[in-house]
């Protein structure tokens, strides 16, 4: 089996990889829509791949790996690299969780990730009444994350939260000191989250970048009392190129709240001194920056034999992305807690594939399937109405 080509498409806003053999068989992943961008990307490793076996997936993976980085760079390496685990599995008739090991539980639990509810204000009112809504929905979330601080709105419109000029758009940028007030206002808006979830649902809190070191310790210590499940790249995160894994082990020393980064990191190479140093408690690579399933597995091994425990980023509203998760996660250590639930954005997602079970998410957790490759194909005749002018053959 050879490959003959690679192709990438922009379906709703989600780019998708399609890896192309001479056997007629093909391999399918995804990056999340906040990359809808991301197609020029993926091409240029097109030329380093053709005519390569697609079930050797790491040694393809050996010719394009290093031409990556982080973000977008790795997230178009990572895609390709899911490609041909469900082109591998489809070529064996197995499930990639057989291909990656076994698996070593019958189902994956998730916490809400994509599944949010619009947020009506930015006071302590507003975030406990988010959690009614959350604890609430069908899929019986048994953990529940909510941006706060710099991961949202709140840095921008509360007054005065910290000291710096406050800049708008994406990607958080903003940083720096918080003043007494935002401190105040934080922790009482992470306190009325909690009293209204209870011991019941988990507390997790995505909270940058943009913590200095002493506000990351100062949080983390004054909600000790709380059992927060993590805070979340509280100096590092979303578009920050390097790990600073001698900032997060002095705030990780300081407290016995649990502390948590990795979703943008790309390669084992880049979270070695923050596992080796014990830099946090948890790591959460996503499988589509961290340069594929595989990877992810190695790094969830590795941080198991330093006491690291695992909560992988999902890939963002992605029902293929979604599929590898279910696959790899299926096959982790115990160390793993739980992945971020992906969604399907527009709806039609649910309408253009096939695989997933109904509903996908029962009591906070989802059924590992056994069907070839990552069980969830593209319906092409569904697919193709949602399919750009200039994509049209994505699926001759």
């Amino acid at each position: 089996m050879k490959i003959t080509d690679l192709k990438c498409a922009v379906i709703g806003n989600n780019p998708v990889v399609r890896v192309v053999t001479d056997e007629g068989i093909d391999g399918f992943g995804e990056v999340e829509s906040s990359k809808h961008y991301l197609k020029p990307h993926v091409m240029f490793y097109k030329n380093h791949i053709l005519g390569e076996d697609p079930t050797n997936v790491e040694w393809v993976m050996m010719k394009i790996r290093r031409l990556g980085s982080f973000k977008p760079w790795g997230s178009a390496v990572s895609a390709i690299e899911m490609a041909l685990w469900d082109l591998a599995g489809k070529a064996a008739n197995l499930p990639v969780y057989k291909l990656l090991g076994g698996k070593v539980r019958d189902q994956v639990r998730v916490y809400n990730g994509a599944v949010r509810f619009p947020m009506s204000g930015i006071e302590p009112e507003h975030y406990a009444e988010n959690m009614v809504q959350m604890k609430a929905s069908p899929e019986g979330f048994s953990i529940i994350k909510q941006g706060v601080a710099f991961h949202g709105a709140m840095a921008q419109q509360v007054p005065d939260f910290y000291y710096g000029e406050v800049l708008t758009g994406g990607y958080h940028a903003n940083r720096g000191l918080l003043t007494e007030r935002g401190m105040k206002h934080l922790i009482t808006c992470i306190e009325a989250m909690k009293e209204v979830l209870g011991d019941e649902v988990g507390l997790a809190l995505d909270c940058g970048p943009g913590f200095t070191v002493p506000d990351a310790i100062r949080l983390a210590q004054t909600t000790e009392h709380l059992n927060l499940m993590w805070l979340e790249d509280m100096l590092t995160g979303d578009y920050v190129p390097w790990v600073a894994p001698d900032s997060y082990r002095e705030v990780t020393r300081a407290t016995s709240t649990p502390i948590h980064t990795g979703e943008q990191i790309y390669l084992r190479q880049n979270f070695k001194d923050l596992i080796e140093q014990k830099a946090v408690n948890i790591i959460g690579p996503d499988p589509c920056d961290i340069g594929g399933i595989a990877e992810l597995k190695w790094v969830a091994e590795y941080a198991d034999l330093h006491g690291i425990l695992m909560a992988p980023h999902g890939t963002g509203d992605g029902l293929l992305g979604l599929a590898a998760l279910v696959q790899v996660c299926a096959t982790l250590p115990q160390n793993y807690i739980a992945f971020e639930y992906p969604t399907g954005r527009p709806e039609w997602w649910y309408d253009i594939v096939e695989g997933l079970p109904d509903p996908i998410v029962k009591g906070s957790f989802i059924e590992v399937w056994d069907r070839p490759g990552m069980g969830v194909n593209l319906i092409p005749e569904a697919a193709r109405p949602h399919l750009k002018e200039e994509d049209e053959a994505f699926f001759d």
